[in-house]
């Protein structure tokens, strides 16, 4: 298991390399939306942003208010961050739980 501390990291890891490609995707990706990520091994949580892009205002706790909203285990967390996990098979098997309206999910897919 994971702590919180590699998960916050992993999600400023994530917020670096969006913000590295935000100019490429910026014309193909119009979302603006409140994020939650619910790691549920730790009971813990991180919300922030994205816009243009980009992961923008990450910080510590739940908003339960998101317009997306990722549960996923710390080790999923991980995984899926650093590539070694496809989003689209982490979703068919249930590791990961992903609550957006369709069409933010398609924009988001295009961002990973």
């Amino acid at each position: 298991m994971a702590s919180v501390d590699e998960c916050r990291q992993a999600l400023q890891d994530l917020a670096a390399r969006l913000d590295r490609n935000a100019d490429a995707v910026r014309e193909r990706v119009d979302l603006d939306r409140t994020l939650a990520c619910r790691v549920t091994d730790l009971d813990t949580a991180f919300h922030g942003r994205l816009a243009d892009g980009r992961l923008l205002d990450l910080t510590d706790g739940d908003d339960p208010k998101a317009k997306i909203a990722l549960s996923t285990s710390s080790d999923d967390l991980l995984a899926l961050v650093r590539g070694q996990l496809d989003v689209t098979k982490a979703i068919a098997s249930r590791r990961v739980s992903i609550k957006a309206n369709p069409f933010d999910l398609m924009k988001l897919r295009k961002l990973l």
